[in-house]
């Protein structure tokens, strides 16, 4: 890579560059559709012809696979340098009025709004497997507080709790996808241009419901990405908290559930081992989002307004939640389709001292003081 005429430090390059080339894979298709769209957009405000336009226009769309060198740093220079060598003169115009702020910044939020809609979906047909998974297996269920059994619950009651708790996320992941849909193309470095560019129209091609001000696009890098982090960190916090109860239910102690051998992994050491490694492993992945999420929080915290390179280490954490995210939902459908419940074991422990609140309410209903009642029947379980 030349800057200035000379080869820039090769540890340098190493060191800025960093795992961004391989990185910005996921952004191929996103950075071409917004190019699509900056080209068009040049066309019709007469910044490059016709001609001009639909050449850009046949090559972008021709692009099945590029590979991302590291002296190119991204997928933008590449994609660039890749019309350049078709196009020649006509590729160097695609830049005109952009600059890669502006490009990495709106195929980042297609990227992001993609991904959201299928977080959306997912977690819609997750909550339809659990629910009749509900009313499948519905039966009663030892209700816990403190660790220690207290009151009747059922299967139905317990797993739509569950549901509820995954329909907040989904207006968590709704909100974030409302706050994504900006369009931040024409803002280029931060301060936008004097090039007269048509945001609305490129808004228009690609599916924004309104352009974003142009000094807070870069302001927001950071800001916005965490949006969706956070909605994913929820997402991931219910299903750890279900895989606890779901690991405890496992259990020979406890003997509620099983999955079958398929799902289930060995021991190196001991042959009878039977281990539902896959809950353990949800469990542990909620935590690695949530640290995506103080990644984000931490790396745009208190930074100036205007771009900063610490906006590079923002793309890897949003990723990785998203994959991460998206395969635990997955693999949480799989795991509940086959929940193997056992009632039998389940009716045997709904013994005497879960209904003792019951009891008390019974004689509340007659007239006798909570407190009262509270203290009579305790004594039944002295």
């Amino acid at each position: 890579m030349k800057i200035y005429g000379k080869e820039i430090d090769k540890e340098i390059e190493t060191y800025t560059v960093g795992d961004d080339f391989l990185v910005d894979k996921k952004l191929i298709q996103y950075d071409i559709l917004a190019s699509i769209a900056h080209a068009k957009m040049l066309e019709k405000t007469g910044l490059i012809s016709s001609e001009e336009s639909t050449k850009l226009v046949n090559i972008l769309k021709k692009i099945k696979d590029l590979k991302i060198n590291k002296s190119d740093e991204d997928v933008h220079t590449t994609i660039e340098n890749h019309l350049v060598k078709k196009l020649g003169n006509i590729g160097k115009k695609i830049h005109t009025g952009r600059s890669r702020n502006d490009q990495v910044t709106v195929a980042i939020r297609l990227y992001t709004k993609d991904n959201l809609k299928q977080t959306i979906e997912l977690v819609e047909k997750l909550i339809k497997t659990m629910k009749k998974f509900g009313e499948k297996n519905d039966c009663p269920i030892p209700g816990y507080t403190h660790m220690q059994k207290a009151m009747p619950s059922s299967i139905k009651m317990w797993i739509n709790g569950y549901c509820a708790a995954l329909s907040d996320c989904l207006t968590g992941l709704k909100n974030a996808f409302e706050i994504t849909n900006q369009n931040p193309l024409g803002s280029g470095a931060g301060y936008g241009t004097n090039l007269k560019l048509d945001k609305k129209y490129t808004s228009k091609l690609l599916g924004f419901s309104k352009e974003q001000e142009t000094t807070y696009v870069q302001i927001s890098r950071g800001l916005i990405e965490a949006e969706s982090v956070f909605a994913l960190s929820h997402i991931m916090d219910v299903l750890g908290k279900l895989c606890s109860d779901l690991l405890l239910f496992t259990t020979s102690e406890f003997g509620y559930f099983s999955l079958p051998d398929s799902m289930v992994t060995g021991s190196s050491i001991m042959p009878q081992k039977k281990n539902y490694d896959v809950l353990e492993l949800i469990r542990a992945k909620s935590k690695v989002v949530f640290g995506n999420l103080i990644t984000l929080k931490s790396t745009a915290q208190n930074l100036p307004s205007g771009y900063n390179r610490d906006f590079q280490l923002l793309k890897k954490p949003l990723f990785d939640s998203f994959d991460i995210t998206i395969s635990t939902i997955k693999i949480m459908d799989l795991i509940i389709k086959n929940i193997d419940v056992k009632k039998e074991v389940i009716l045997k422990n709904m013994t005497s001292e879960l209904y003792a609140t019951h009891k008390v309410n019974e004689l509340v209903k007659k007239g006798v003081p909570f407190r009262d009642a509270y203290k009579k029947i305790k004594k039944e379980y002295k």
